[in-house]
């Protein structure tokens, strides 16, 4: 998990939120869903991106809830 954000991850028949780098998770759900909801709120609270992994581990879905440079008008 090289990217900087919220990863939603499977974890043992469950689903996880993770800080990118950190080794633990900051929490775990029954189902992927409820995983993905809190993990939108805290990528949107802090401005960061959200990586939402498959049951096979790899990113199968990702948003930004960070500055978007392509946004800004010049």
């Amino acid at each position: 998990m090289s990217k900087a954000g919220q990863h939603v991850v499977p974890n043992g028949g469950k689903w996880s939120v993770r800080r990118a780098g950190a080794s633990r998770a900051s929490s775990t759900f029954g189902t992927q869903q409820e995983a993905i909801s809190k993990a939108t709120e805290i990528a949107r609270n802090q401005k960061t991106e959200l990586y939402i992994h498959g049951r096979d581990g790899r990113i199968r879905a990702r948003n930004s809830y960070g500055q978007d440079p392509q946004s800004s008008k010049g």
